[in-house]
């Protein structure tokens, strides 16, 4: 992988981090799109700079993270099912997932198909939704959450629309899906460095600061975005743009 490539992968990863569209999914098909050759450091770039765009969350909620230990029970709660999860399956989700293509794309696909029917069921329902999130549905969200070790799921789609249809506020819960993703991507990456770190050589240690570094940056921004976005706006854009990009990627990565 040349420098270039690692910043692309990494503004692409600051960009759709949280949004729900799926940044593993994304990275997976960029990188075959601009020629990196499918590697275990591939593998464990794409996860770690996740965790660079995770650490955006940090600075930007720095006083609601280390104010109230309330919120960090319940994030530490729903983090629970994708630990366990993600542990379990973590040599399947390396050998084969991502590496799946037509996985990706067709996650995509149908990931968009049903952001779009919920959204337009939840519009018609007008539910306000609750501000506070109890421990169960904490723990639930988790589970939703784990559903995203399917790449191209999206972890934040994943945990909004299950908050969502759970009766839980839409900023509320994205809020707590940014939050979530702190203790989730920190440990996806702890492990997946401990596991495979010792076979990386110098230089991959160079171009992995550096997708690390740009993935931080431009997810900064985007979160900003994000919050913005939602407060007059479903995630239906969201959900028509996977469904595009999923058939741009069929005929660009798959079919040619």
């Amino acid at each position: 992988m040349t420098i270039l490539q690692a910043i692309i992968l990494g503004i692409i990863e600051g960009v759709t981090e949280f949004l729900p569209i799926s940044s593993t999914g994304h990275l997976i098909l960029a990188g075959k799109l601009i020629g990196i050759a499918d590697s275990n450091f591939l593998k464990s770039f794409e996860i770690a700079i996740q965790f660079g765009a995770i650490l955006s969350v940090v600075v930007l909620y720095f006083k609601k993270i280390f104010s109230s230990r309330d919120v960090w029970k319940k994030v530490f709660t729903a983090f629970l099912p994708t630990a366990i999860i993600g542990f379990l399956l973590y040599k399947v989700l390396k050998t084969y997932l991502l590496s799946n293509a037509i996985l990706v794309v067709w996650a995509l696909f149908l990931g968009g198909v049903l952001l779009i029917v919920f959204e337009l069921w939840h519009k018609k329902r007008a539910v306000a939704g609750d501000e506070i999130i109890s421990y169960k549905k904490s723990f639930l969200v988790g589970v939703f959450q784990a559903l995203a070790i399917i790449p191209g799921v999206s972890r934040s789609g994943a945990t909004i629309i299950g908050g969502l249809l759970m009766g839980i506020n839409r900023q509320t819960i994205v809020e707590f899906s940014f939050l979530l993703a702190v203790p989730t991507m920190a440990m996806a990456t702890g492990y997946d460095l401990f596991k495979s770190a010792g076979s990386f050589t110098f230089s991959e240690f160079h171009i992995l600061a550096i997708g690390f570094v740009v993935s931080f940056m431009v997810a900064w921004l985007s979160i900003k975005w994000l919050l913005h976005f939602i407060k007059n706006h479903t995630f239906i854009w969201f959900g028509v743009y996977r469904i595009i990009a999923a058939i741009l990627f069929y005929f660009l990565v798959i079919k040619f």
